[in-house]
């Protein structure tokens, strides 16, 4: 049984397009497993192993969480017609490392009255929610920590753990503002939560698995934005919106309303535990776009047009982790467009458009995309 499963590997292997060979990653992550088994028994094979990816993952959480700081003061910065970072470094590309370095000297406050083991446990539970997530995507071909056959439930259950971390923020901090930041927080997390699922739930219908990896492969001979007809654009759209409000991002910030909470959930925070949460935020959106890339968008799948063979291998020299970095940044770029360009909802405006209409939307958009699929009417 062995053979012929190493035997149908090979020949999956040998006939699949070039530019799927050049770039797979499982024959380089295979190769280090079998040397550190060699080296070593399997359990401190097992153990060198999850040093080595959550290293990565740490050093890749920091460097794109103060990109995207970055990025997003100069996106800001050109739809108000600003320069906006300028000053440390080439187009000021070295001054969220200089905040970053400011915030580590930052003396932290302590707060009176407050509860000091919930009040320092809180941003962990953000940032380790962040890196349960981070785990599950695959950037390329055998580029992921974990390939579960539950990926999207698992990206799902995990990421809704940060509304913990943001609660019990709110509540240790000892301060009326910060408590009602972390009730709306999670009156908003857990009601979008309802429409980022059954987005998705959409998409599992239509890739028939929920496995991150093989929706990436359904989409071979075509992304599933365009596949899924108008319920795959509709589910799109609606995961776009939730998961905005979702990461309490404006104009869905009402948990960090500046003008009504002063900074919400986190006012009490200084120093590096400040620093979790706005690293958190931006991670968030990072997480959620790269969901979206993954299961709308062809992953890290080439952009192929039908009978344009010379077009498409063009477009097979791409290396798939740029094509999935750059479909991630783009959603990205759709998040900061949506926030600088919408004025901030009330509270009672923002779950209304989720309860009235997103969600009976969704509801209605699933059932055509399941009737689609039995009926085969999908590309």
């Amino acid at each position: 049984m062995l053979l012929n499963m190493i035997t149908a590997n090979s020949l999956q292997l040998v006939s699949a397009p070039w530019w799927r060979v050049l770039y797979d990653f499982s024959s380089l992550t295979k190769s280090i497993d079998e040397g550190l088994n060699n080296t070593m028994g399997h359990f401190w094979t097992v153990v060198t192993e999850m040093i080595i990816i959550g290293v990565l993952i740490l050093l890749f959480y920091a460097v794109i969480g103060l990109f995207l700081v970055y990025a997003e003061r100069k996106v800001c910065a050109f739809m108000q017609n600003r320069l906006g970072p300028n000053r440390i470094g080439p187009f000021g590309i070295f001054q969220t490392i200089a905040d970053l370095i400011k915030l580590l000297f930052v003396e932290m406050i302590p707060i009176k009255n407050a509860d000091g083991f919930l009040f320092n446990l809180a941003p962990f539970i953000v940032i380790i929610a962040g890196f349960m997530a981070l785990a599950a995507i695959p950037f390329a071909n055998g580029l992921h920590a974990i390939d579960m056959n539950i990926g999207v439930l698992y990206v799902i259950a995990v990421s809704s753990m940060g509304v913990i971390g943001v609660l019990l923020a709110g509540w240790s901090s000892n301060n009326k503002y910060s408590l009602i930041g972390a009730i709306r927080s999670g009156a908003q997390i857990v009601s979008y939560e309802l429409s980022v699922g059954l987005a998705l739930i959409t998409v599992v219908i239509l890739a028939g698995s929920m496995q991150l990896s093989v929706i990436v492969e359904a989409q071979r001979d075509g992304w599933f934005i365009f596949k899924g007809h108008i319920p795959a654009f509709i589910a799109f759209v609606i995961y776009l919106i939730a998961s905005t409000a979702e990461t309490n991002r404006g104009p869905f910030d009402l948990a960090e309303a500046e003008s009504e909470l002063t900074a919400g959930y986190h006012t009490e925070y200084s120093g590096i535990k400040f620093a979790f949460f706005f690293l958190a935020e931006y991670m968030n959106m990072f997480i959620v776009a790269s969901i979206a890339a993954t299961v709308f968008l062809g992953g890290w799948m080439p952009f192929h047009v039908g009978p344009w063979d010379g077009f498409n291998h063009v477009m097979d020299f791409i290396p798939p982790f740029v094509w999935y970095i750059g479909k991630t940044f783009f959603v990205i770029w759709l998040m900061m467009w949506f926030k600088w360009t919408f004025p901030r909802l009330r509270i009672d405006q923002l779950l209304t458009l989720e309860w009235k209409y997103l969600l009976p939307i969704n509801l209605v958009n699933v059932l055509i995309m399941a009737f689609i699929v039995l009926m085969g009417w999908h590309f």
